[in-house]
């Protein structure tokens, strides 16, 4: 598995034959590459631009949830194996992972004859199986790649919904307020 998330990451000539062929390398891995520039620019960019404002805060996400539903359950079962392998290699901390017991049930039922025989009807069956994985104490960086990794690696028949717990300060106008009632 590391090796697989390394080539990913950084080999793209490799890559070319693991992803779809709609995937184009180009424009894809071609926004992690820094642009070159020469050292004056470099040398002029830092000094118009203080140290404070180049710097931007990552986002802390305090969980982040997968909701995994699918027709297969083996399906279900091996994606989540790969999302929580995945997890392992870039050092996520992985929470619960969970499934109920039984299967959601929708069944429909249709008359085989419309005009004459009104007593013999088909009933179908469509059984909807979750899987739900949480995720703890991620990055902004470290879950964009994390999510787009699992997001590119679906399988067919499976729908994923995320779902994420966002860590902020405290506004101002209450921790001001918090601190007038302590005193």
């Amino acid at each position: 598995m590391t090796t697989l998330l390394k080539t990913l990451l950084m080999n793209s000539r490799k890559t070319s034959a693991l992803l779809p062929s709609n995937f184009n390398l180009s424009t894809r891995w071609l926004y992690s590459m820094p642009p070159q520039r020469s050292e004056a620019s470099k040398i002029e960019q830092n000094d118009m631009v203080p140290a404070a404002q180049n710097e931007e805060l990552d986002k802390l996400y305090k969980t982040i949830e997968f909701e995994c539903r699918g027709n297969d359950r083996a399906v279900l079962r091996s994606y989540t194996q790969f999302a929580t392998m995945a997890a392992n290699e870039l050092g996520i901390q992985i929470g619960k992972c969970w499934s109920p017991r039984k299967a959601h049930h929708e069944r429909y039922t249709l008359l085989r004859s419309i005009h004459v025989h009104k007593r013999c009807r088909v009933q179908y069956e469509v059984r909807t199986w979750f899987r739900f994985i949480h995720f703890h104490k991620l990055t902004g960086s470290t879950a964009e790649t994390f999510l787009e990794y699992v997001q590119r690696n679906l399988p067919e028949g499976v729908a994923l919904k995320v779902t994420k717990v966002l860590l902020e300060n405290i506004p101002e106008s209450v921790s001001s307020h918090m601190k007038s009632e302590i005193a």
